[in-house]
């Protein structure tokens, strides 16, 4: 069984560490209070464009040399931003951590946050938004979320253009010094590393790290419905949203195993059903969205204009036709899927460290392989069938690209 070393700073920031057998390298995540969620009403992307800037120079270094200065270390790393988290992540070989450690610690901690870097920032992140047109499948899915998911949860990371184009460096700096704070952080390694000298090491590097912030509250329910964006174009792209358990829920596990046994590939029966019996898309998927305190099962087809109508209407008949049971092959085919993505993930520093985190902040604490495997394994046909005969889908949000609406099937 492995194991998961925990910590709990004074200042109330979380450290993880997971040993991963043979693994010459060390994986990083640091978890902090700045996701979308987080972000003012009327500074949509600010965010994305912080989680730039910390990359631009850190603890009194300019961006060139910190930059080099990790180079040299070996360290391959990069920013992101969720729904309540923006997150930093680190892979480096296990030996080099104490002189790398400080280095990304300080993309944090101390960010140079130049006004020289705030234009490039904000040019990267309009760029996104831009690249969102010729981008119709990710497209779907920002207008999915957004009006399935309350707000401030549905936001995107690609934020908003009015927004970004107004945004000033006291906006950014304001975002960070508010935000980015030890309470409610989190700071997960696996791999190679000696606990007591990764704990003294954060402790004197983060000790003297404060503050605190609240959890995001809802500010409103999602709009939900049919929405279809007009798009001269022979391709229809649709996206569909129905609610489900969240994280923690028990019943999470059951719900990805029918998303399993949906979207397993070219197995999955959704592949089989909409694209090999019936020739209708070049794509059709689905999956489970988690979050702490809510879920969704999310679709999606590509087709082309004149089969839309009938894609819509199979795809939301296959999602309802689950419900009436997964067969044998089928449930088999979905479990050993499973199993064999957990395999992956523990051969995965990077997979693991993430993983642990995104556990903690969900959850309230971290899963090793093991639980999640026998968790997995306490799935069988029966109990994964009474489930879907008792939660039907929902009311379902529909959201469109193409040249006409399309009808949800009653």
């Amino acid at each position: 069984m492995s194991q998961i070393h925990q910590h709990r700073l004074a200042n109330g920031l979380i450290l993880l560490a997971e040993p991963v057998a043979g693994a010459q390298s060390l994986a990083m995540s640091l978890l902090s209070p700045a996701g979308v969620a987080h972000e003012p009403a009327d500074k949509l992307g600010v965010a994305t464009v912080l989680a730039e800037m910390v990359c631009r120079g850190a603890g009194g270094l300019d961006a060139r040399a910190h930059s080099e200065a990790l180079d040299q270390l070996g360290v391959q790393r990069g920013t992101g931003v969720e729904t309540t988290k923006l997150h930093l992540g680190a892979t480096l070989i296990g030996d080099k951590i104490g002189p790398a450690l400080p280095l990304l610690l300080d993309m944090f901690l101390r960010p140079a946050l130049d006004e020289s870097t705030l234009g490039p920032s904000v040019d990267l992140a309009l760029q996104s938004l831009d690249a969102l047109e010729d981008e119709p499948q990710q497209k779907v899915f920002v207008e999915l979320r957004d009006r399935h998911y309350p707000a401030p949860f549905g936001r995107s990371s690609l934020g908003r253009r009015e927004d970004l184009e107004s945004l000033t460096l006291k906006d950014v700096k304001s975002f960070w010094k508010r935000q980015v704070v030890a309470g409610g952080s989190i700071l997960a390694f696996a791999g190679r590393f000696d606990w007591e000298e990764l704990k003294d090491q954060v402790g004197e590097l983060l000790g003297k790290w404060g503050g605190t912030v609240p959890e995001p509250k809802e500010t409103s329910p999602g709009q939900r419905g049919v929405v279809q964006q007009s798009a001269e174009t022979t391709q229809v792209h649709i996206g569909l949203a129905y609610d489900a358990p969240p994280e923690p829920d028990p019943a999470s596990i059951l719900q990805r195993a029918a998303a399993a046994a949906l979207s397993g590939g070219m197995s999955g029966r959704l592949f089989t059903e909409v694209r090999e019996k019936r020739g209708l898309v070049y794509s059709v998927y689905a999956a489970y969205a988690g979050q702490k305190d809510r879920g969704a099962m999310l679709a999606y087809a590509g087709t082309t204009a004149p089969r839309a109508q009938e894609t819509l209407d199979v795809l939301v008949g296959e999602l309802r036709r689950i419900c009436a049971g997964v067969e044998a092959g089928e449930f088999e085919r979905a479990i050993v899927g499973m199993k064999s993505r957990l395999v992956m993930q523990g051969e995965s520093t990077g997979a693991r460290a993430h993983a642990i985190a995104a556990d903690q902040a969900i959850l309230g604490r971290p899963r090793t392989l093991e639980e999640l495997a026998a968790l997995v394994g306490s799935v069988t046909l029966d109990k994964l069938n009474a489930y879907l005969r008792e939660h039907p889908p929902g009311a379902m949000t529909l959201v469109t690209i193409g040249p006409a609406p399309l009808t949800m099937p009653g």
